[in-house]
């Protein structure tokens, strides 16, 4: 198409795209595909094609021709009522953060006028973000997740959404009062949101193993026996943390093993995503790997609180799955362009200074991250590949102009590199366009 790209949108999920098309096919691996049609049927992918196959031509036709589609981002680990203090307490490890920055500010959320306002600011930003799934930790409050879940539902973002648990180590502020309260308070918010969201669902949300009692784990294990929900949760993130967690959990082998005693970490009928892993050892890898815990990789947010760098690489070559987080607000950036790219630097890093047994990650492992790597916790999503559910970004790149020719993979690593978001002029998920971009 010559000239300005125009912005197409749709109400049916069966269309065709138009245009220079990349995914990934495994974390080596991108397919590349210039001048390319991209079939989406009743919301699933059906192939990509040199030119429209005939069963297909009745279908609406949005042209981006010159423009990169690739699969929608996937962010593993957010807090959206940390979103509202980005960006500030950066000089700070991770305890004193949480006690100074992060706590003070999730307590607001059990008023209804702060929590409507500042989740209305994180759900438009996902909204016009890259990111087309994500799984978010919400606060304490059962008031307050379900106003977050209300206004994910209207930005078209498919999401799983935790009301977090935590009966212990907190502010008397932000503690809940005792396992009996957490679990019935869980309960409570299940109910209520039963049935009422297309897009976005719950996920069991204890906050990590110093946060909630052996009381509280049992409990939320009863109620993900009874209603096959997914986990998130933090695992080894700072040094502090983890020896914290033997104090309290003397009983335990590992960090790992306090999940998995409470069988909140994995295993059939129990999806589960841990966020950051830098301090794993080797037991508690094969028992990821056994059990398919998900990584959510958290390069910005290990660096901003001064973590560390989580092996990567040992992680990928162990066939453990691993996706990226933007962990706002230790992660400064919402955009998971910005998580890959962090990805790669800090793994530079690490192989650099502390361990070169550990090969840098490439731009394709840190691309496959960021979709389907992460976007299999959601099932066949992150790809285009026959049969994946269809989620989509358009980025025009001609709006950063290159005087030389450029492979459609040279662009594609130049996007993810200088990408911040204005670039992008087209968002669908699960085969729908969404509008306003």
């Amino acid at each position: 198409m010559d000239g300005e790209v125009k912005r197409l949108h749709v109400t049916q999920n069966s269309f065709l795209l138009k245009g220079d098309i990349c995914y990934s096919k495994n974390r080596e691996e991108i397919v590349t595909k210039e001048n390319h049609y991209l079939v989406c049927e009743d919301g699933k992918s059906k192939g990509i094609f040199p030119e429209i196959p005939q069963k297909y031509m009745s279908l609406p036709l949005h042209n981006y021709e010159g423009c990169l589609i690739i699969p929608g981002l996937v962010d593993l680990h957010v807090h959206a009522p940390q979103f509202s203090f980005r960006g500030m307490g950066m000089d700070m490890e991770l305890l004193d953060w949480l006690n100074t920055c992060a706590f003070p500010e999730e307590a607001k959320y059990g008023e209804h006028s702060y929590a409507e306002k500042a989740y209305g600011m994180f759900a438009e930003e996902m909204k016009h973000s890259a990111t087309a799934r994500a799984c978010v930790f919400a606060s304490i409050h059962v008031d307050g997740t379900k106003i977050l879940m209300e206004l994910l539902e209207k930005t078209g973002v498919i999401a799983y959404v935790g009301k977090v648990n935590m009966d212990r180590n907190a502010p008397e502020y932000l503690c809940e009062a005792g396992a009996g309260k957490s679990i019935e308070d869980t309960r409570r918010w299940l109910e209520q949101t039963k049935n009422r969201f297309g897009n976005i669902k719950p996920i069991l949300t204890p906050r990590f193993i110093p946060s909630c009692t052996d009381e509280l784990m049992q409990g939320l294990h009863e109620i993900q026996e009874e209603q096959q929900l997914p986990v998130q949760s933090h695992l080894s993130e700072n040094l502090s943390e983890v020896s914290w967690v033997k104090e309290l959990c003397p009983w335990a082998g590992s960090y790992a093993e306090a999940y998995n005693r409470h069988k909140m970490f994995g295993g059939e009928g129990c999806p589960t995503v841990m966020a950051h892993c830098v301090y794993n050892e080797k037991e508690e890898i094969q028992l990821m790997k056994q059990q398919g815990v998900f990584i959510a990789h958290c390069p910005q947010s290990n660096m901003n609180l001064s973590s560390g760098i989580a092996p990567v690489r040992k992680y990928l070559e162990a066939g453990i799955r691993v996706g990226l987080g933007s962990d706002i607000a230790g992660g400064s950036s919402i955009s998971i362009f910005r998580a890959m790219t962090d990805a790669i630097q800090v793994s530079k890093l690490r192989w650099r200074l502390c361990d070169d047994s550990l090969a840098p990650l490439k731009m394709e492992e840190a691309f496959y991250m960021g979709t389907k790597g992460g976007g299999a916790f959601f099932g066949e999503v992150g790809s285009f590949e026959q049969g994946y559910e269809f989620d989509a970004i358009i980025l025009d790149d001609r709006t950063v102009p290159y005087p030389q020719s450029l492979t459609l993979k040279e662009r594609l690593e130049r996007m993810i590199y200088l990408s911040d978001g204005r670039q992008m002029i087209g968002k669908y998920v699960a085969g729908r366009c969404m509008k306003g971009i």
